[in-house]
């Protein structure tokens, strides 16, 4: 499995799709090491389904769900913003992208957003208003966005002792701003991790979420040909990755607007991260 990512992680490098993933990430009060980093569900609540643990109780990653069981994909917006990224965003540029939400609402398709810590602390708003909209869903997408391989990039690197306080800082940065229910999904900054990455998140209930197809939304200024490449890309059960950061991918809003119409033209329904999972086998 980790071989098959490092090759889906080449091909993020040479779409430049990730590039925007270096613009991202936030933080929110640690909890103590120990504790479950993974969100706790109201018992009115249905528990989000999660991949089983792999061997040693390794951290399980999701890549796409079933391939025969209809024609769904599910699109995911990385909300990126780094630890250090607050005096741009004082300045004035723009790491959200209000227009995108609101035309995901108004075309009434349902996604999954992957937030940073720090990204909730800029828009505790809009993160609150995500995790209060049925139509989505919010998961843990690290405190700082910083990497958690050596070779990411060029993302400054979080050690293995720091990696579990990371994604916990991250859950506690998205409750405070509002996000009563993060799911238990992580994404890994820049999509790159390794067995120590894995490891590191061992025991902590969370399944690591991957894609099958990159946007190449990331810093792009044509965005037919982003539209493009997210058509040819889609196959049964898929899982796009886009960006909901306005300065690092400008294009995005048009891109949606562009593909959700032709994908429901060739009878594509589309879900959320969580059923995809709830339909993978391996799945609890």
């Amino acid at each position: 499995m980790i071989a098959s990512v490092r090759r889906l992680t080449a091909l993020c490098a040479l779409g430049a799709a990730l590039a925007a993933c270096g613009t991202a990430g936030s933080p929110g009060p640690a909890r103590p090491a120990h504790t479950d980093p993974a969100p706790s569900v109201s018992p009115s609540a249905p528990r989000p389904p999660v991949l089983a643990a792999g061997p040693g109780g390794l951290t399980p990653v999701f890549e796409h769900g079933p391939r025969d069981l209809g024609k769904t994909v599910a699109l995911t917006f990385d909300a990126d913003m780094t630890a250090d990224q607050g005096p741009r965003a004082a300045s004035g540029e723009h790491f959200d992208n209000p227009d995108l939400i609101g035309t995901l609402r108004l075309l009434k398709v349902p996604a999954t957003v992957f937030m940073t810590g720090r990204w909730a602390e800029q828009y505790p708003a809009q993160a609150r208003s995500l995790g209060h909209d049925p139509q989505f869903e919010v998961a843990n997408h690290s405190y700082s966005h910083y990497a958690f391989t050596g070779d990411c990039y060029g993302l400054p690197t979080v050690g293995a002792a720091g990696m579990r306080k990371d994604v916990e800082r991250a859950y506690a940065a998205l409750r405070k701003a509002g996000v009563s229910n993060p799911l238990p999904y992580f994404r890994f900054p820049g999509g790159c991790y390794d067995r120590q990455a894995l490891r590191a998140l061992s025991g902590t209930g969370v399944t690591a979420v991957q894609w099958d197809v990159v946007s190449g939304d990331a810093f792009a200024t044509d965005a037919d040909a982003v539209a493009k490449q997210v058509l040819d890309g889609v196959k049964p059960g898929s899982v796009v990755v886009m960006h909901c950061t306005r300065s690092a991918a400008p294009t995005t809003e048009r891109v949606v607007r562009a593909v959700v119409p032709e994908l429901r033209r060739q009878g594509y329904r589309f879900v959320k991260v969580s059923e995809l999972i709830g339909e993978t086998k391996g799945h609890r």
